[in-house]
């Protein structure tokens, strides 16, 4: 499917660009082959393949939470650049 010089205009007003006539000609042929890509999808037998949100089969990936000793606060604040009173200093807001 071939995009207009029209419809890359109205989409660059919506997303609020200034494109020259060159970066128009440019998006035009780039958004065309992105859209030719995409079809070639729709002309796959997809019948009997389930949706899925991920390829693969995957259940938890994170580590489990362990408690640990906490970091010291001289260690925390060691390289903070301006430490009061055992806190990050901070300015004012």
């Amino acid at each position: 499917m071939a995009i207009t010089r029209d419809q890359v205009v109205h989409v660059a007003k919506l997303a609020r660009l200034e494109l020259s006539e060159d970066e128009l000609e440019r998006m035009r042929e780039q958004l065309s082959a992105i859209l030719e890509a995409v079809g070639k999808v729709a002309e796959l037998d997809l019948a009997h393949v389930e949706p899925t949100a991920h390829p693969l089969d995957l259940v938890n990936v994170f580590a489990d939470d362990e408690p640990r000793p906490c970091l010291p606060r001289e260690e925390a604040l060691a390289n903070a650049p301006d430490p009061e009173d055992g806190f990050f200093g901070v300015p004012a807001v």
